[in-house]
């Protein structure tokens, strides 16, 4: 295939993952957006008058950001995962692997229809806080890319569960037992400065820390991370890495065949 036609089947394998969302928007983005506004009301306005302020913000401003890259990294996952695996069920996918489009094409255009997914979810929900909150942005490079690349690496997580998954009971576990609390437990709704340093110590083997302090700071200019003598570049830093490792292992097993029959 020469660059054009490359190019084509990425772009059609693109607009098939955005159409499949849009198509069903009322399960993909409607619901996020009113879990997030329960969560405002509940937390934000409900409890958040009580705590006061977290972190030298206000409840509600120091939310936003943890609750943003929330949707952002559920939604980029379950979109490349459940699509994969719906093409593996259907074996549809084997059509597409014996085509002469390269693996990384391939994996690409799937990574870019969870990111599609993640940024518009994220953009309601931004959308949404701003009901509850004047946000406003510290830095916006930062900002784009700690938000983007966050989705690029989850949706190659999703990639990954989608290949090793053997039935669709599979693709919930990983999600349910694994992501939700690493998540919850990531300073979405608090500050890990209140927990005792033992706790603190144990939190700092979380991830999802790094990602979600890293976008707090690209809006607030203040976060965890610096108050626990952590840079922002080391975050950066350990996503890219993620990012370069899982895109290196998926490749390996596109090329390798495994994970493709169900």
């Amino acid at each position: 295939m020469n660059t054009t036609e490359q190019f084509r089947a990425l772009g059609t394998i693109l607009y098939k993952e955005i159409h499949r969302f849009m198509r069903i928007w009322m399960q993909t983005l409607i619901p996020p957006a009113i879990m997030i506004m329960l969560y405002f009301v509940i937390f934000g306005t409900l409890i958040g008058k009580r705590i006061g302020q977290m972190g030298g913000f206000d409840y509600v401003q120091f939310m936003i950001p943890g609750l943003i890259m929330m949707s952002v990294i559920s939604n980029s996952y379950s979109n490349v995962v459940s699509s994969f695996f719906g093409q593996k069920f259907s074996r549809s996918i084997e059509e597409l692997l014996i085509t002469p489009l390269p693996h990384y094409l391939i994996l690409l255009g799937w990574v870019l229809g969870g990111v599609a997914r993640g940024l518009v979810v994220g953009a309601i929900v931004t959308f949404v806080s701003l009901w509850f909150y004047d946000l406003t942005v510290d830095n916006w490079p930062l900002c784009i890319f700690v938000v983007i690349s966050t989705s690029v690496l989850f949706s190659l997580g999703g990639f990954l569960n989608a290949l090793f998954a053997e039935s669709f009971d599979d693709i919930s576990i990983i999600p349910t037992f694994i992501m939700q609390p690493l998540i919850y437990l990531g300073g979405v709704f608090y500050s890990i400065q209140l927990l005792p340093s033992f706790w603190q110590t144990i939190s700092l083997a979380n991830p999802i820390l790094y990602m979600i302090n890293a976008f707090r700071f690209s809006i607030l200019g203040s976060s965890d991370l610096e108050a626990l003598g952590f840079s922002i570049y080391s975050a950066l830093g350990m996503i890219v890495f993620f990012i370069v490792l899982f895109s290196s292992i998926c490749l390996w097993l596109l090329n390798k065949g495994r994970g493709i029959r169900t």
